[in-house]
């Protein structure tokens, strides 16, 4: 039995981590559900966005599934999502893109993985005003060995485990030649100790004009902080968007998974909130568990109910059904 701390978070986070766990019970997931509060809820109900309690939880479980959450405005965080993953130093973000069947995209057979460093970079937000008047301010990036080689050798070592054939590190080593060129310098030497994959470097303004006119050359990407934040995105979109993608964080002892689109309260309680992406951060935690064979009879269910039961998936997805019919419909198949 594996405890996993869940927080559903806010807005339609109740909902469709309740339809997330129903799926994985239902597939006969070996799981003990610890529930805990966070987010703009847990703000109103009890003075703080992150309760100690579920600090203590996920320390002391070293796992978590994460609904979304809202940040409230003056509670002390810039946002949550970010001092959760600093708390616990998750420093790989992993965010996988793979075409869906029957999902409106305008590619097909796109199946790549991009690794974020999670703790460095500008998006950190080491900044200051130059001047009194405030007129001037200045951002620092920070880029240090250690964490660089952390994320490239974790991109190297699923890849080598998935069997994927090629990484591509993203930089701006050309203008920023001592961050990223730091990180690009590590990533040639890394890629030495893996003869068996294929390795190349991209500057990030043609990385991204490479993804949007053809993704399917990519299989694993990882980059720095922003340059990931932004890349990632943009991989959603080529499959269908947030909506559809799931969304890990891992660091050496503790991990935590997410749905990374919002918690979109003009939806929440009315039934139309789409499981998709918290379900597919649940399949990567099930394989984080070594549980690979549970997360693939699950996903072979979604990808069915997408192909052949698609009146019964939620709307956003050119469905006719909502949370509950598209949930039952993956259950069922589960069930039979």
């Amino acid at each position: 039995m594996h405890n996993v701390v869940l927080i559903p978070g806010d807005g339609i986070g109740k909902e469709i981590t309740k339809s997330v766990t129903k799926i994985l019970d239902t597939a006969g997931a070996k799981i003990n559900w610890i529930e805990c509060k966070a987010g703009e809820g847990a703000n109103d109900e009890l003075g703080t966005p992150l309760p100690e309690e579920t600090i203590a939880a996920v320390k002391e479980h070293r796992i978590a599934l994460k609904g979304p959450l809202t940040t409230p405005v003056g509670a002390g965080f810039r946002s949550i999502n970010v001092a959760l993953r600093q708390q616990f130093n998750l420093y790989s973000n992993i965010r996988p893109a793979r075409s869906l069947p029957n999902i409106d995209s305008p590619f097909q057979g796109v199946d790549l993985v991009l690794f974020r460093e999670n703790t460095q970079g500008l998006y950190i937000g080491k900044e200051h005003w130059v001047d009194k008047e405030e007129t001037h301010a200045e951002s620092i990036a920070v880029v240090t060995r250690e964490a660089s080689e952390k994320i490239i050798t974790a991109a190297f070592e699923y890849a080598k485990k998935r069997g994927r054939k090629k990484i591509t590190l993203v930089h701006k080593a050309n203008i920023l030649k001592l961050t990223t060129g730091l990180f690009l310098e590590i990533g040639k030497e890394i890629a030495q100790n893996y003869p068996e994959i294929e390795f190349e470097d991209l500057i990030v303004d043609n990385m991204a004009m490479q993804m949007v006119m053809r993704p399917q050359q990519f299989d694993v990407i990882v980059t720095t902080n922003l340059f990931g934040d932004i890349l990632s995105d943009l991989a959603s979109g080529l499959v269908g968007g947030l909506g559809v993608t799931g969304a890990a964080n891992i660091g050496d002892d503790a991990a935590m998974f997410e749905a990374v689109h919002g918690s979109a309260p003009d939806i929440a309680g009315k039934g139309l909130a789409n499981p998709t992406a918290l379900l597919f951060s649940a399949l990567m935690m099930l394989e984080y568990l070594g549980e690979d064979r549970l997360a693939e009879k699950i996903r072979s269910a979604i990808y069915t109910v997408l192909q052949e039961h698609k009146k019964e998936c939620t709307q956003d997805i050119g469905g006719e059904g909502n949370t509950e019919s598209y949930t039952e419909a993956i259950c069922k198949l589960l069930r039979d």
